[in-house]
């Protein structure tokens, strides 16, 4: 018969005594009646007695039974002992076994022991090469450090799903595929001395639950067309570029983990220097001021609609029966301002749409060898027409562009004049709009100071209609912010605004207001109708807030792209480009208006240095704060700038002097 593993040993055999098994699996206690153990101690004692002190031998008793009895009276006379050892003791340990949640000392014969009665000694020293020294020093210093982020400890195994839109083998094997290519872009970046940001390097477990993210965010979107997304996945991950990886990397750290990288958040943008104080910097600005008229067509409103206008946008609206365009998919849908009967806000259910533009490789003469690159979206690298859409919105959305039917929601104002505050600085601000049942509205305005870029305003501010998307990808406004938000009031604002320059870190509560109509009225009071308005793109920011200013300066403008507008250069582009400063770095977690309205402030302040630059070279200088021209030269020049191809400040060159 087979010597038995030991699985039942703790189970009493159920023939008990009759076992007639020599090697039973099951457990035996031979038991013996009281009277017999009564009767065996009496007979002992009774001869030790009778017999001669001299004539007694000595009593031998195993080593094993004197053990098992110390074993066993330290047992009783001691609690449970715990699982450690401890050196030169002599503290029992009794072994344990795991079954379940549920921790049981293990039944053992006397002889099992034997082992665990003596004493431990301590291991003797090992030596250790001095590089096993090092690691463990390194190792202990690493344990020391604060760990910002902790990944799960999770298989490569597909997560559940109530509804999985393939088998469990398909999904092993996508997941495989997915987990490699991440992998082989991770090893790149531990492997690149230039790399700085060592934040970005993904350990194991954190590989694997970004790839389990991606792999589950696919699942659970359209089940038709899982396979094909996520093999679109794989592919974009094969080719990605080391500059995509690290915004893959960051947009997954910035949603799961933490808002900014570690070394990020101890990075200081650039501070750009003109070499001018800021009274010179002010008066120089007054060149590269932007004059509206003409520009109507690009979306600029130099008037405000009147009354038969603002009435027949209303009437076009009702007759539409709340049918629009998705400003995302290009689908139409309904609108129901005010909720329809049945709760519901739109139609259409949800939107599929790609969140980035489409990207048009310039062609080059090599692509009749090579062939053209074909057009595809930043936001996944899709090609054009290849699938609907790599997001998912609740909601369809839209965006009114209409003069008129803006004003038919809130009417334009044109800046009042303060003749008591006499001349204000120039102020840079920047305006983030989300998706209403109004169309897009402003949701957040922030101004600041120019050219010191401190903070003048920032508030949030509660639209008019029902809010369908915040928008939050680029507006940076989530539903944590109105829900922590403290009610505006200027004497806080304030001391609010003084405290952060003085060097506060700490994040602290936005302001709201309780309409776009409040949050204007804030602004005006900075503003002249002469006080230069700085900004990017500076129509969609005045139309959201239904602002006539004459006196503008805008950084699309000032920096054209091919012929001019409309062709329009983002603001993250310029500052990477003109400032060495990366800006919108957060993510899914949006941009920061005040951080934009900085950027443009300094992009402004770029260009003033240039024109200075120009200006002295032809005699120009500065008195009073103001520019004088040169003796014999009138002050007739105008705005350094022109529209169309190749526009800037050497076209202009000509008329300085």
């Amino acid at each position: 018969m087979f010597t038995p593993l030991g699985l039942f040993k703790d189970i009493p055999c159920p023939h008990g005594q009759e076992c007639g098994l020599l090697t039973c699996m099951f457990s035996h206690e031979t038991i013996k009646p009281p009277s017999e153990v009564d009767k065996s101690t009496k007979s002992a004692s009774s001869q030790e007695e009778t017999m001669p002190a001299q004539e007694i031998p000595p009593v031998k008793k195993p080593r094993l039974q004197a053990t098992v009895e110390a074993s066993r009276t330290n047992l009783e006379d001691r609690p449970l002992p715990s699982r450690q050892h401890e050196t030169g003791g002599g503290q029992i340990t009794a072994p344990t076994n795991r079954i379940g949640d549920k921790t049981q000392i293990a039944s053992q014969s006397p002889a099992k022991l034997q082992s665990i009665s003596r004493g431990v000694s301590p291991p003797p020293p090992k030596m250790e090469p001095p590089t096993a020294k090092r690691d463990a020093s390194a190792s202990s210093k690493q344990e020391q450090r604060p760990t910002l982020r902790k990944a799960p400890r999770e298989s490569l195994n597909p997560r559940m799903l109530m509804k999985a839109p393939a088998s469990h083998g398909v999904r092993l094997s996508i997941l495989t595929k997915l987990h490699t290519a991440m992998s082989a872009l991770n090893d790149k970046m531990a492997k690149d001395k230039d790399n700085k940001d060592k934040s970005i390097i993904l350990t194991p477990n954190e590989l694997i639950t970004m790839a389990l993210d991606e792999e589950e965010k696919t699942a659970k979107g359209n089940a038709s067309v899982y396979g094909n997304v996520i093999k679109l996945r794989i592919v974009k991950f094969s080719k990605m570029s080391k500059e995509d990886w690290v915004k893959e990397v960051k947009a997954h750290l910035n949603e799961r983990y933490y808002k900014t990288a570690p070394d990020q958040g101890e990075q200081k943008p650039a501070v750009f220097s003109t070499g001018l104080s800021a009274k010179e910097e002010i008066a120089i600005a007054t060149k590269l001021i932007t004059p509206l008229e003409g520009l109507e067509q690009y979306g600029y409103v130099t008037k405000a609609p009147t009354e038969e206008e603002i009435e027949g946008a209303r009437k076009g609206v009702t007759e539409s029966k709340g049918w629009e365009k998705c400003d995302r998919c290009g689908g139409r849908f309904q609108v129901f301002p005010g909720r329809r009967e049945d709760g519901s806000l739109t139609t259409g259910g949800q939107c599929t749409y790609h969140p980035g533009k489409p990207f048009y490789p310039p062609k080059k003469r090599t692509d009749h060898i090579t062939g053209h690159k074909e057009a595809y979206y930043t936001c996944c690298n899709e090609t054009l027409g290849t699938s609907a859409g790599c997001t998912k919105g609740d909601t369809h959305v839209y965006k009114v562009s209409e003069a008129k039917r803006l004003a038919s929601i809130l009417q334009f104002e044109k800046t009042p004049a303060q003749p008591d505050k006499g001349p204000l600085p120039p102020v840079g601000f920047d305006c983030e709009m989300g998706y209403t049942t109004l169309g897009l509205e402003l949701i957040r305005l922030t101004a600041v100071s120019w050219p010191e870029g401190k903070e003048l305003l920032d508030v949030i501010v509660r639209p008019m209609g029902e809010i369908l998307d915040l928008n939050s990808r680029f507006s940076g406004v989530f539903p944590e912010h109105y829900k922590n938000a403290v009610p505006h009031d200027d004497s806080v604002a304030a001391t609010a605004s003084s405290v952060l320059d003085d060097g506060e870190v700490e994040p602290r509560p936005l302001k709201v207001v309780e309409s776009p109509a409040i949050a204007r009225a804030l602004l005006f009071k900075l503003l002249q109708p002469e006080t230069p308005l700085i900004g990017h793109a500076i129509d969609n920011d005045l139309n959201a807030c239904r602002i006539i200013h004459p006196t503008v300066i805008d950084t699309v403008i000032l920096y054209p792209v091919g012929a001019g507008l409309p062709n329009r250069m983002g603001l993250k582009t310029l500052s990477r480009k003109y400032l060495d400063r990366h800006i919108q770095t957060g993510g899914n977690l949006g941009h920061d208006s005040k951080e934009d309205a900085i950027a443009t402030g300094d992009l402004v302040r770029v260009k003033v240095a240039e024109t200075w630059k120009l200006l002295k070279s032809k005699g120009w200088v500065i008195q009073n704060d103001r520019l004088v021209p040169p003796p014999g030269a009138t002050d007739d020049t105008g705005p350094l700038w022109r529209l169309g191809p190749g526009a800037g400040l050497k076209r202009t060159s000509s008329a300085l002097g």
